[in-house]
């Protein structure tokens, strides 16, 4: 979840009232994020220069750090949050955002090349118009833009966004790509080799040179200059790699060839927004056009406020060489229509229209009663460009449920959930087994081959579940007993005080034809004692009492209604000291002294008595 850092004091400012931390806190939760942390601007300057003594590095500011939800990009930043919580209070209606009605030759222009379609295709663009930033705001321009690239735009690889002082540049705008000089050169050292006319090559392949003074820097940069020169800066280098190593870069230039912005890696220092900036050009180029739309709609509904007519937007045409074109931002609304019964039902209030609507309004969603041909009562929401986290009626009934307060909705326990006979039983068993000493462990489900095999003194008979491509050799197959983790648990713990007394009921993988699958779960329970004293009789009285509790009688041989013992011959276990559980003449256990070469194995120094029953078969 996204971690915002806002002043304390700038966060009060902006919603036109103080509060305690406890009533904050109390206010985050009943919007649906979190306080995460407070901190303050001397601590946040000591981590990040690893200091461990005080010292001048920065003011007392006190900062919040609040979580919010991942898909609530309209949160990430001061302003966003304000609004949303000022709304939420009832401080403040539901902005309407606008973009300016004008005619299409009025408009900035933005041409794309078709060459940028084999790179990063997309391109959106607007402009906000008379904006005053103080300090503040400034900074929170510049880290929403890093907040939505960590975010929605996955670093950069699905959306870079550029800003730009407008009065410093001049439209239109072409997007374009432009041959690296640096790759040239090379090809034409090839081609020397090989004897081939080069004037057929820059006549089908004019260099264009990529020279500009990128963004806080002094001096003019080629971009092959560029990628190497920003290999060492701990911030840009980390998404050289998206264009790096492609033969052509994305570039966009103003009507003079002025260098607005090389996508995604840096923007010019030509055209750089400061505080003095008043017009503001923003640009996203991307790989997905629907998600460059709500980071440009993000971006400009949040800082519209700050515009001489707040709210309002002017937008941007974009043109293709194809004739395909289309005008940025969008700024509409769109319409759901969310029954009435489906919100109640899901969070489990009865709620009436006009109470769900009012809910709605305070989380930023304007609703309004509306009826069906089958009297049905509908809600209708109209969804603003901000909440582009709004895709389903769920979303909406979500919305509902925080506004409503979960803390409110009554608890209940509904009557379709019920847990499994197998899973009831497997707990009775659990606590059977803990009352008589034994301590619970839960151990991986998959182990190595040679866990199930060789190191219990078996074949390999290869009729295990087997894991495709795993990642170690400790991971190959899927265990068919549940007696390698035991005893690997006790390897582990050899120097643990004992007797070491310990069980574990969990399912076995175990192959079958007649499944869809191949194969079949199986619960087990298998249980362990350690220690010098860890004999035949021991285990054999927990068989006993684990049979007593289910109600299965220990019966003559042969008898299908209760349960008998039969000498075994396995090889885990020592000769003449291991028995089969039989039970309606089918073995469904085993259970006795482990083999001193099994033990060994396990790097186990003490004696030890195991048992192990498909408690599945008593069902």
């Amino acid at each position: 979840m996204p971690t915002v850092s806002v002043g304390r004091d700038c966060l009060y400012a902006a919603l036109g009232k103080t509060y305690t931390q406890e009533e904050f806190e109390e206010l985050c939760f009943c919007f649906g994020i979190e306080l995460d942390d407070v901190t303050t601007e001397k601590a946040i300057i000591r981590k990040e220069k690893h200091l461990e003594e005080e010292g001048d590095a920065g003011d007392d500011e006190i900062i919040y750090k609040i979580e919010v939800p991942a898909n609530r990009y309209d949160l990430l930043c001061l302003e966003g949050i304000a609004l949303a919580l000022r709304i939420f209070n009832k401080q403040q209606e539901m902005p309407t955002y606008r973009v300016v009605d004008i005619s299409k030759g009025s408009m900035l222009q933005m041409h794309v090349k078709p060459e940028t379609s084999s790179i990063r295709p997309f391109v959106v663009c607007a402009v906000l118009r008379d904006i005053t930033f103080d300090e503040a705001s400034y900074n929170s321009f510049i880290d929403l833009q890093d907040k939505l690239h960590q975010n929605i735009c996955r670093r950069r690889t699905l959306v870079a966004i550029g800003t730009h002082d407008l009065d410093t540049l001049e439209g239109p705008f072409t997007y374009e790509l432009s041959v690296l000089v640096f790759v040239l050169e090379q090809f034409v050292k090839y081609l020397w080799s090989c004897y081939v006319e080069l004037v057929f090559l820059f006549a089908v392949f004019p260099p264009s040179d990529i020279n500009f003074v990128p963004l806080k820097q002094e001096r003019n940069f080629r971009a092959d200059e560029l990628m190497k020169f920003y290999k060492s800066d701990l911030k840009l280098k980390k998404f050289l790699h998206i264009i790096e190593n492609s033969p052509v870069y994305p570039v966009i230039y103003d009507r003079n060839r002025t260098v607005l912005s090389l996508p995604p890696i840096i923007n010019g220092a030509h055209s750089a927004i400061t505080l003095k900036t008043k017009n503001v050009f923003i640009e996203c180029t991307a790989t997905d056009l629907t998600k460059a739309k709500t980071v440009l709609n993000t971006m400009v509904t949040t800082f519209s406020e700050y515009c001489k007519r707040k709210y309002e937007v002017e937008p941007v045409e974009v043109i293709y060489s194809d004739g395909r074109s289309y005008v940025c931002p969008d700024l509409s609304v769109y319409n759901m229509e969310v029954p009435l019964p489906y919100i109640s039902g899901s969070i489990g209030v009865s709620l009436e229209a006009e109470e769900v609507t009012c809910l709605l309004n305070r989380m930023q969603l304007r609703a309004e009663k509306s009826a069906t041909n089958d009297n049905q009562c509908n809600i209708k929401v109209l969804v603003p460009p901000t909440r582009s986290d709004v895709l389903h009626a769920c979303d909406v009934m979500e919305d509902v449920a925080i506004a409503y307060g979960y803390n409110n909705i009554p608890k209940r326990k509904p009557a379709s959930v019920k847990p499994l006979p197998l899973n009831e039983f497997s707990d009775l068993v659990r606590l059977e087994i803990a009352m008589n000493g034994f301590t619970e462990v839960l151990t991986w489900i998959l182990c190595s081959r040679k866990e199930i095999s060789s190191m219990l003194n078996r074949k390999d008979d290869r009729t295990e579940a087997i894991i495709g491509n795993p990642r170690s050799s400790d991971f190959e197959v899927v265990r068919t007993t549940l007696m390698p983790g035991i005893l690997k648990t006790v390897g582990h713990n050899k120097d643990h005080p004992k007797p070491i007394k310990i069980f574990e009921v969990g399912d076995v993988v175990l192959l079958d034809e007649k499944k869809d699958v191949g194969a079949k779960n199986r619960r087990q329970l298998a249980a362990l004692s350690c220690g010098a004293t860890s004999g035949f009789e021991l285990i054999h009285c927990l068989v006993d009492r684990i049979m007593e509790v289910i109600g299965t009688p220990f019966v003559p041989v042969g008898d299908i209604t209760g349960y008998y013992i039969q000498r075994s011959d396995e090889p885990e276990f020592l000769p003449g000291r291991q028995a089969s559980i039989i039970y309606k003449r089918k073995r469904i256990g085993i259970f006795g002294i482990v083999h001193p070469e099994v033990l060994n194995n396990f790097d186990i120094p003490d004696p030890c008595s195991f048992v192990e029953i498909d408690i599945e078969s008593f069902l």
